[in-house]
């Protein structure tokens, strides 16, 4: 939806929080308002960091923000792990983590609201119905929802501070001989991620408004064919599309990831990105210790591989 808004005399700070307030919206919708350029100030396009212009014009697309997921109580859901606090639940592939519109539903986050309602009001968005952190629409694996605020402020902290172990399984194209970290910085343009992997890079894409952000991923084989490798990949940073990204800069996409390895990426039989959210590890929010939960690969995933010549 289109707006056109003035700032308050009184605005002070920055840009983005300064719209948040003026609009009375939570500030994920104005975060991806301005992660896809459509904030401009007096016809230029601005970034969340700019300073509020107090009295500025200003001018962005902003989706309305949806409110707690609608309980679908005939939606499938796959528990992993039940506490007290929170829960752990597998995400099939194709189905979203939350709604991002109103009335939107057949998400991850309606299924839970339906069994557990107290998620719903877990989590500072509304819309996120308790989910802690999120996992791309093609990717499986596990999701990790909170049942009280003082527990998603907990489990969300420990992500802030890489405390969180969050390892995958992902098919790459090619082989690859040895395991590796790539700690190229990656900035959102769009629906996609472009990597800065040197500083000329870096000051190009901030001269566009776009905001390079530190990733980490560590990979290593986990098991050889002839023309794959199923790597398990940790990665320490949380920016989108993270393992996707970092992969096909090396030359080994993801297989199955149209958007980021093209036709290279493809695989007969296979109708998704080979991305599998395989285990999670955190700290209990009560200090029970640590805890570790895995979820397998699922049965189409076990039939690619089953399907893939071996290693020569």
């Amino acid at each position: 939806m289109r707006r056109e808004i003035r700032l308050p005399l009184t605005a002070s700070g920055r840009l983005d929080r300064a719209l948040a307030d003026a609009l009375g919206l939570g500030r994920a919708a104005v975060k991806r308002a301005f992660a896809l350029g459509e904030v401009r100030v007096r016809g230029r396009r601005a970034r969340a960091s700019d300073p509020a212009a107090p009295g500025a014009l200003v001018e962005l697309d902003v989706e309305l923000p949806a409110g707690p997921p609608e309980p679908e109580p005939d939606a499938p859901l796959s528990v992993l792990l039940e506490r007290p606090r929170y829960l752990v639940v597998e995400k099939p592939a194709g189905v979203a983590v939350h709604p991002l519109a109103p009335g939107e539903g057949g998400t991850l986050a309606n299924a839970v609201a339906a069994r557990h309602p107290e998620c719903a009001e877990a989590s500072p968005e509304p819309r996120e119905g308790g989910a802690v952190q999120r996992l791309d629409l093609e990717t499986s694996g596990c999701v990790l929802f909170a049942r009280d605020p003082e527990a998603w402020e907990a489990l969300h902290a420990q992500l802030g501070a890489h405390t969180v172990d969050k390892v995958y399984l992902a098919l790459a194209v090619g082989r690859l001989p040895a395991g590796g970290v790539c700690s190229v910085p990656l900035a959102q343009r769009g629906g996609r991620v472009v990597p800065a992997p040197d500083v000329e890079a870096e000051e190009r894409l901030q001269a566009r408004g776009l905001r390079p952000r530190p990733a980490e991923t560590h990979y290593e084989p986990e098991r050889r064919f002839a023309d794959h490798t199923l790597l398990r990949v940790r990665i320490v940073t949380g920016v989108m599309h993270q393992i996707r990204a970092h992969l096909a800069l090396l030359g080994h996409p993801v297989a199955g990831d149209a958007l980021y390895g093209g036709a290279a990426a493809a695989l007969p039989g296979l109708e998704r990105q080979f991305l599998h959210a395989w285990r999670l590890a955190f700290d209990d929010p009560d200090g029970a210790g640590r805890v570790a939960v895995e979820s397998p690969l699922p049965p189409e995933l076990e039939a690619v591989l089953a399907r893939l010549p071996a290693a020569r």
